[in-house]
């Protein structure tokens, strides 16, 4: 139909019809921002996981798909969803984003349609009675206890209770004849999103940020292809791919998935290991801080990462001494190679009784870091949970002793860590490590 004939039957149309065209979210969205019917052995979907690049329209497809979800709205839904969960990162990235963003809840719909935000009582409340309740992944256990229907599940590979969060919910969805949940994430290396992405039950959408360019600034996608385009990150947060491990890294992230567990048996001992920042700026390097364990069926265990941007020295050294008490570990080892015996004199000038061993590196990171990931090959090292930062560092690590260019203090630690574990028992000489 040519543009001219097209403007005619538009100008044909009431002002009603003009309104209804233009909040019929099937005419105006891309192929990838409407769910299919079916998965791909012809099964109704559970799960429908929209993959997408920074500003890609994944919100626009979650508040649509959520909108015609509680009004009952066909192809979407035969009747109304009365029991909704959104579930974002934070309560506040639910309100910011899924609810009172520019392409949230409240802006999708029309006036005579629109919800209420009851934001003191976490809920979104439609004319015909149906109700979304906010949570947060940051507490899963505010799941516990109500049930709905359907879900909309935003970012979900950056929730920081992931596994958590995604079980109570599930245990949630037993309303209606068959209760569907819709996340919308760029995609992260995690072990959940690689779980349900291998789920029969889910289908998967794909979309790049360009594919949204018509309701992008020009300068925006041009400046962000300028700076990124060929480069993982690019591939990742632009083209919305699951990047998986680089080439020629010492780790794998299948041997960190394959030994995770949630949690660890009784420990035979525990160590804090430290790799102190270099400089004491906002934007230095981290300090790796790594707690982990021997345990009594004799296989090591990463029990926490509590690393903390590159601050004054008094701030990863509290950080540490907290960590030792914490889990009660039996010393804090700490890389002396920059600060000297500064090191060992700011963590005793605030705990002066704290267990501390020194470590000095007198080869590169490469060959002191390859006798620890030999362990975690032979499938003897487990993660307590999951390091997304630390695990990505190790992924990522590349045999100039960087990992996406920087430093990798969380990996260091690590090293460090594992190497004092590793060496004989009962006793551990207090010498320098090679």
């Amino acid at each position: 139909m040519r543009r001219g004939t097209l403007v005619q039957d538009l100008g044909k149309l009431s002002d009603e019809q003009v309104a209804a065209l233009h909040g019929d979210w099937q005419v105006w969205a891309r192929d990838d921002q409407l769910p299919p019917r079916t998965t791909s052995n012809g099964e109704p979907w559970r799960l429908w996981l929209i993959l997408g690049g920074r500003g890609a329209g994944k919100t626009r497809a979650g508040s649509e798909w959520v909108r015609a979800k509680a009004l009952g709205i066909e192809p979407v839904a035969n009747e109304p969803s009365l029991r909704i969960a959104l579930i974002g990162e934070t309560i506040a990235e639910v309100r910011n984003v899924m609810v009172e963003g520019v392409s949230g809840l409240l802006a999708v719909h029309r006036e005579d349609e629109r919800p209420r935000f009851e934001s003191s009582k976490l809920l979104v409340t439609w004319p015909n009675g149906a109700v979304a309740q906010i949570f947060s992944a940051e507490n899963p256990e505010g799941l516990r206890g109500p049930q709905f229907d359907a879900a909309w599940c935003d970012e979900l590979a950056k929730w920081r209770n992931a596994e958590d969060t995604w079980d109570m919910l599930q245990f949630g969805l037993r309303l209606g004849s068959w209760p569907q949940v819709v996340a919308t994430t760029t995609p992260r290396r995690v072990p959940l999103l690689r779980q349900l992405m291998a789920d029969p039950g889910t289908v998967v959408s794909r979309s790049a940020t360009a594919d949204n360019s018509a309701n992008l600034a020009p300068s925006f996608v041009a400046e962000m292809m300028r700076r990124y385009q060929g480069s993982a990150l690019s591939r990742q947060e632009l083209l919305g791919e699951m990047i998986e491990d680089d080439v020629g890294g010492l780790w794998r992230r299948d041997w960190i998935d394959a030994q995770r567990v949630r949690t660890a048996p009784a420990m035979r001992s525990i160590v804090v290991a430290v790799d102190p920042p270099v400089t004491a700026t906002a934007r230095s390097d981290a300090c790796g801080i790594i707690v982990a364990g021997r345990g009594e069926d004799h296989r090591l265990y990463v029990l926490a990462d509590r690393s903390v941007q590159g601050r004054e020295p008094a701030v990863w050294a509290r950080a540490a001494i907290a960590a030792q008490k914490d889990f009660n570990a039996e010393r804090v080892v700490a890389e002396v190679n920059q600060g000297g015996d500064l090191v060992v004199s700011v963590l005793r000038h605030i705990e002066p009784g704290c267990p501390v061993r020194q470590v000095r590196a007198t080869r590169g990171k490469w060959l002191r870091a390859e006798p620890v990931a030999a362990l975690y090959a032979e499938g003897r090292v487990a993660h307590v949970g999951t390091f997304e930062a630390l695990e990505d560092e190790m992924c990522a690590f590349g045999s100039d002793g960087r990992a996406h260019g920087r430093s990798p203090d969380r990996l260091d630690a690590l090293v460090w860590a594992v190497s004092c574990l590793m060496e004989p028992e009962p006793a551990r000489p207090a010498l320098r490590l090679l």
